[in-house]
């Protein structure tokens, strides 16, 4: 692998729900159990077994070419590419954080890019292990995984859904907890020890928040037509709807659900169904349609279209960063959210004139906090762009595989 170098450079009122949240210990690491206090000196904070603790985040990118099942992981730190397990026949690749999930019709594999953060709230640890395959669930092309730091929801194309325990899956394992009861409509997110799902009933859909065991503890009295599309914010959880989304958080030892609606009609093809953010933002975006992009201000609870070019991806870091909008002339272009005028593009980085396919095998945006990243799949290639200095692209790693589908982990 080679790596070139160019140095040129979002109210309605809240519905409160009486569930009880129970909460957990500050520094409690992902898939930890509770035990007996041990004593201050047995291990030093933020300890992991087996792990390297850093200082600056460990970004990875993991990669996978679904024809000939290559699949590699980029390191970002150091540059270095690790070869893993072939999948072929991928059709997505879902990321937590950690974990890579990839798609394909026989089920889906695991695999533990080794790169992942754990927030505190007013501290981040970030830490680095190596690659490793976990193996395969046995879920479908179309499954929806979530996770959090205890447990891996996954939700099959027929809406059952499997708990994993997601401490086994850091030992390298795979270990189903338990199986929900009953049918859902989209993914099941795991959030503040709860679990959120669309229950199907009478031909109809209905928000539920369900305890770890899958009991109902609490069903809001709100709308949502045509659930689809989620993302975990740090204000909350995002869930789509027909007529804009709903914003279901943590509030006072309860759950408290607040719509943020469009405003006015939106046509079924100009919905915001596939969220996509930086972790931590609170500025989510997604396609409106073929030649525009929604931007949802979750703090400020409000929508704002952008009319862009036709649009292959789009994302942002939030916080007053451009929405970073890949576009079918091959360019990244770069919009003032407020404005929506566009001050920045790239030169043509993918050859003009494709979307990709239906199931997902699009090129992708990826974004931390000081750069992202695009995939040419054709050149055999990853573009860094650091978005903070005109779109400069500052790093382009050349690869041996077709990056067909690329996910950042780490974050």
């Amino acid at each position: 692998m080679m790596i070139r170098r160019n140095v040129t450079p979002w109210a309605s009122a809240a519905l409160v729900l009486t569930a009880m949240l129970t909460t957990s210990c500050a520094g409690e690491e992902p898939g930890a159990r509770r035990s007996e206090a041990k004593p201050p000196s047995a291990t030093p904070h933020g300890y992991v077994e087996g792990a390297k603790e850093a200082a600056e985040q460990q970004s990875r990118l993991l990669l996978n070419d679904p024809d000939s099942g290559s699949t590699r992981v980029l390191d970002l730190v150091t540059g270095k590419v690790h070869r893993t397990a072939e999948v072929k026949d991928a059709v997505r690749l879902g990321m937590d954080g950690r974990f890579g999930y990839l798609h394909a019709p026989g089920g889906t594999h695991v695999l533990d890019s080794g790169a992942w953060m754990v927030d505190h709230g007013d501290h981040v640890h970030y830490y680095s292990a190596p690659t490793r395959d976990v193996g395969e669930i046995p879920a479908g092309s179309q499954a929806r995984i979530r996770s959090d730091v205890a447990v891996t929801a996954v939700t099959d194309e027929n809406g059952r859904t499997v708990l994993y325990d997601r401490g086994t899956l850091e030992k390298g394992r795979i270990a189903a907890s338990r199986t929900l009861r009953g049918t859902h409509a989209g993914a099941v997110v795991p959030y503040e020890e709860h679990l959120l799902a669309f229950a199907n009933r009478g031909g109809t859909t209905e928000l539920v928040v369900l305890d770890r065991e899958g009991e109902r503890v609490a069903s809001p009295d709100v709308r949502c037509d045509a659930p689809r599309g989620d993302a975990v914010t740090r204000r909350g959880v995002i869930l789509g709807c027909a007529d804009g989304a709903l914003l279901v958080r943590a509030q006072d030892g309860a759950f408290a659900v607040e719509k943020i609606p469009y405003g006015k009609p939106v046509p079924e093809r100009e919905r915001a169904t596939t969220f996509r953010h930086r972790p931590g933002s609170d500025t989510l975006t997604a396609p409106a349609g073929g030649d525009a992009v929604w931007v949802l201000d979750v703090a400020e609870r409000t929508w704002k279209r952008v009319d862009t070019g036709p649009v292959v991806a789009v994302n942002t870091a939030g916080e007053g960063s451009p929405l970073l909008v890949l576009e079918t002339d091959g360019s990244v272009h770069g919009y003032d959210i407020a404005t929506g005028k566009q001050t920045a593009r790239t030169k043509p980085l993918l050859t003009p004139g494709k979307r990709g396919d239906s199931d997902g095998n699009a090129p992708v945006i990826e974004v931390d906090r000081s750069r992202a990243y695009v995939n040419d799949p054709e050149g055999k290639r990853v573009f860094e762009i650091d978005y903070n200095d005109g779109l400069r692209i500052a790093r382009t790693f050349d690869l041996d595989v077709q990056p067909v589908l690329m996910a950042e982990a780490g974050r």
